[in-house]
């Protein structure tokens, strides 16, 4: 980590450029809480084509196939739409080439994207984002006193050695009993069809979340402990990225 002066002061410049390849605002806080200052490119890739896989394996390629297709754009120099930030358990798997380090050619060399995918296994089965609020509100009305298995799949790309790390991080998640009426007002709001199964745990559901098991992170789309593991099977330190 670098220092960069101005003004008589020292400002830390990270070692390397993070890369988000998402639109949410709950793993961007995330990020930046722990210090980290990420530039978003959202992927626009599809989550669909894992039918049939197990939770932890269809949230770990769609997380791979998201960090690929923002990975591969910032090798090509397309980095249109980028937004600059301001400043659980899971087995982790590598693959790719030597380290070559943060030099290269392209614009984005030596950067490191991100990508996550949210899946909540309830019942037997796989649920993203509800399709309408009618089945948002019949996804809720089966949550009563029930629990479910949040899954987030982690990817690192490294930008032009192509070097992947992997995983994936599980939380369950105990629900409440809210009410027929508590449920239209939560679905009213619109939040139920922007995140995994219909919920999350800071924003208008919270309240109808009884507790969970595992790291509230996972729950919120980015498990930061799990990150930290990636980042380490590419030879890099969190504390690196402050």
């Amino acid at each position: 980590m670098g220092l960069g002066g101005g003004h008589g002061s020292l400002v830390a410049v990270p070692s390397r450029r993070l890369v988000l390849a998402s639109a949410s605002p709950a793993r961007l806080a995330l990020l930046r809480a722990a210090g980290l200052a990420p530039e978003v490119v959202v992927s626009g890739e599809d989550e669909d084509g894992v039918a049939g896989l197990p939770a932890t394996e269809a949230a770990r390629r769609l997380a791979l196939r998201k960090a690929v297709a923002v990975a591969g754009r910032l090798a090509d120099g397309a980095t249109a739409g980028v937004r600059v930030g301001a400043a659980g358990s899971g087995a982790a798997s590598r693959t790719g080439g030597p380290d070559r380090g943060a030099t290269g050619d392209g614009d984005g060399d030596g950067a490191l994207v991100l990508g996550c995918d949210s899946l909540l296994l309830f019942a037997g089965e796989l649920r993203g984002k509800p399709a309408s609020a009618g089945e948002a509100t019949a996804w809720w009305r089966s949550y009563r006193r029930a629990s479910g298995t949040l899954v987030t799949g982690h990817a690192l790309v490294e930008v032009g050695t192509g070097r992947q790390a992997t995983g994936v991080a599980e939380t369950l998640v105990r629900f409440g009993d809210p009410t027929d009426a508590e449920i239209a007002a939560l679905v009213a709001t619109g939040e139920p069809l922007a995140v995994a199964g219909g919920f999350t745990l800071d924003g208008y559901a919270a309240p109808f979340v009884d507790g969970i098991d595992g790291d509230h992170g996972t729950v919120l789309g980015l498990s930061m402990p799990l990150l930290r593991r990636l980042l380490a099977d590419l030879g890099v330190g969190l504390t690196d990225l402050w």
